[in-house]
């Protein structure tokens, strides 16, 4: 009789013991907060600020800049939302990352989609049909910001050879 109670004990304080641990594991993971995966979002909370200010009131065209701030970083935030999802989830197929790092970023784009809709609902307080094309005008000017950069290092990089060149002076036979 004792040769068959030692292993069923054995059975029983391992299964015992593997569900307590996968109890508490569970509890803990299920607790614990994923971390945001944006830090912070500060165009937004300018533009809260500036608008709570009332001595003396901020300029209206100081508020719809902060807005369009606002709205540019958005679309930042969303273009690289897209451009992250297909490798977040390609990595978690792998097994590369874990779970919390996806709800992270599936938590980020619902904060998101909330965000368009409150800029769109800001920009119609302001001028009737505004709501929708912020977001164009954004990429807009994010395309141009783009734009002025490549051109100013192409001017730099040209300033540049022009003096190397200069500087080295004709080469003499």
């Amino acid at each position: 009789m004792a040769s068959v109670l030692v292993p069923v004990a054995y059975i029983i304080v391992v299964f015992g013991s593997l569900f307590i641990i996968s109890f508490y594991y569970r509890k803990q993971t299920a607790s614990r907060i994923p971390e945001p995966y944006f830090t912070s979002h500060p165009e937004r909370n300018t533009y809260v600020t500036l608008l709570q200010k009332t001595d003396p009131p901020t300029p209206e065209v100081v508020l719809k800049s902060a807005l369009v701030r606002r709205a540019i970083a958005d679309v930042l935030r969303v273009m690289r939302i897209r451009e992250d999802k297909p490798a977040l989830q390609t990595l978690l197929q792998k097994g590369s990352v874990g779970d919390d790092l996806l709800n992270s970023l599936l938590a980020a784009e619902k904060e998101m989609e909330a965000e368009i809709i409150e800029v769109m609902n800001e920009a119609n307080s302001f001028v009737d049909g505004w709501g929708p094309i912020i977001f164009p005008t954004a990429n807009e000017m994010i395309a141009n910001e783009k734009m002025r950069v490549v051109f100013e290092q192409t001017n730099l990089l040209l300033i540049f050879t022009r003096k190397k060149i200069w500087s080295e002076g004709p080469e003499h036979p």
